[in-house]
């Protein structure tokens, strides 16, 4: 009996560190690395506590002209200069000229309450959405920030939190990117929101078709897949069911453009691709998920 307990802890210990390896390869993970040059490390005090996060300014910003505003998730057990690193989203602010910031999720191994995942967020039920309105409120009150030009990106975890945003911040969200993650709440958006998705085929830690895998931080789940995500937005979006498909080797792309007050639902379906950031070096494929999400962003402001 003994000697059953033991194989059935070592067996979970192996699954929880298979994981967190998954999370650390998907994430480069740098738990303990400085932010880059011109990202400042914030707090705001929220009832019950304080949060932390990174802001992002690209070179010149003065506070006089209205910037965009991109979160940036990072996935569970992972962190935002970890995020920042892997997205190199704070290379594109400066190019594109807006504004990065990269929230911290809660525990000691920070996840987000997406719903059905992950860790000590979900387990403590933690509001996560009230924190990101928050922080946005906060963010707009410090900053030139566009309000129609408010977006969300992330992987994993973070991704999956990006989907819950669309879900319930849609009155402040203006489009979302979520890179392998999973739409796992109920979703009622007071607005539409124009959504670019990209995950890969072969991705078993968030699977593509959607179910249950090994690899879970916390109590079991399943996933729902990518296809039932982007029909649930192709029909909030009041798109044409017609979408425009371009298929290569590496990826397959579906568009649906001719949606409602000019929005938009894409899906970048990385063939064979894993449960990590897409044109990474050790992602296996040239795919460049953070240069497509910004011009997606770009052309797709609120109403």
């Amino acid at each position: 009996m003994r000697s059953t307990s033991r194989n059935r802890w070592s067996i979970g210990v192996a699954c929880v560190l298979a994981l967190l390896a998954v999370h650390s390869v998907a994430g480069l993970r740098k738990p303990s690395g400085p932010p880059s040059p011109a990202t400042l490390q914030k707090t705001i005090d929220l009832d019950g506590g304080s949060r932390t996060y990174l802001v992002h300014l690209p070179p010149g910003y003065d506070g006089r002209a209205p910037l965009p505003l991109v979160l940036v998730l990072h996935g569970a057990t992972e962190s935002p200069e970890s995020v920042e690193h892997l997205s190199a989203m704070s290379a594109k602010a400066d190019q594109e000229k807006f504004i990065a910031v990269y929230p911290r999720g809660t525990g000691q191994l920070p996840t987000w309450n997406a719903g059905n995942c992950c860790g000590y967020a979900q387990q403590n039920r933690v509001d996560d959405v009230a924190f990101l309105r928050t922080l946005i409120e906060k963010l707009e009150q410090d900053y030139a920030i566009d309000p129609k030009r408010i977006f969300a990106t992330g992987i994993s975890n973070g991704a999956m939190m990006s989907y819950r945003l669309a879900c319930e911040l849609s009155d402040k969200i203006a489009a979302i990117a979520p890179v392998e993650g999973a739409q796992n709440v109920p979703c009622r958006p007071q607005a539409r929101v124009s959504i670019i998705v990209f995950h890969g085929t072969a991705d078993h830690l968030v699977p593509f078709e959607g179910g249950s895998t090994p690899f879970q931080l916390g109590p079991k789940r399943s996933d729902t897949s990518v296809a039932e995500a982007v029909s649930f937005w192709v029909k909030q979006d009041s798109c044409a069911a017609s979408p425009e498909r371009e298929n290569t080797s590496q990826l397959h792309l579906t568009r649906y453009m001719d949606c409602k007050d000019g929005h938009a639902v894409e899906l970048y379906a990385i063939q064979g691709g894993h449960h990590m950031w897409p044109g990474v070096p050790i992602s296996g494929n040239s795919v460049p998920a953070t240069d497509l999400m910004w011009s997606f962003f770009a052309s797709h402001p609120k109403p």
